[in-house]
């Protein structure tokens, strides 16, 4: 079952999980050296799921408006212990369909990762411009209009 929360409405403990999870991703697995918490978590929606035996979160994004007033979303995770299980596709899914629902008219705008560009093709996000380095890792920007 999959959970969609404001900053606010989390408990401590899903917001430590949360940011545990993240840290351990970006930070640690991924070795990128950057402000994992940002202004953007104040505002965002965060959108996750939980194993029903022991809590564990198994997917995780957050969804906001940034500065520029695009809708997008980031910090797009899977938990290691369930990679290679459709749960990188049933979390963008969840994330298209809630955008769909509460903002049926508004394109989306990611800056994705490069080696997982292939996720985002899947569902219809299309390439903007030339790759480019944030945060030490190879990103592209990419854009989805709901038809």
């Amino acid at each position: 079952m999959w959970q969609i929360k404001k900053t606010a409405a989390l408990s401590s403990l899903e917001l430590l999980a949360i940011l545990k999870l993240r840290i351990d991703t970006f930070v640690v697995e991924q070795q990128r050296i950057y402000p994992e918490v940002d202004q953007n978590d104040q505002q965002a929606y965060h959108l996750f799921t939980t194993d029903p035996i022991d809590g564990t979160i198994i997917a995780y994004a957050r969804v906001f408006i940034d500065q520029d007033d695009q809708l997008t979303f980031g910090r797009v995770l899977v938990n290691p212990r369930y990679r290679g299980h459709g749960w990188g596709n049933k979390l963008v899914a969840e994330i298209l369909a809630f955008c769909q629902e509460h903002w049926p008219q508004r394109a989306i705008m990611i800056e994705a990762q490069v080696p997982v560009k292939s996720l985002y093709e899947h569902f219809g996000f299309v390439s903007q411009g030339q790759p480019f380095i944030f945060n030490h890792t190879p990103h592209v920007e990419m854009r989805y209009q709901a038809s």
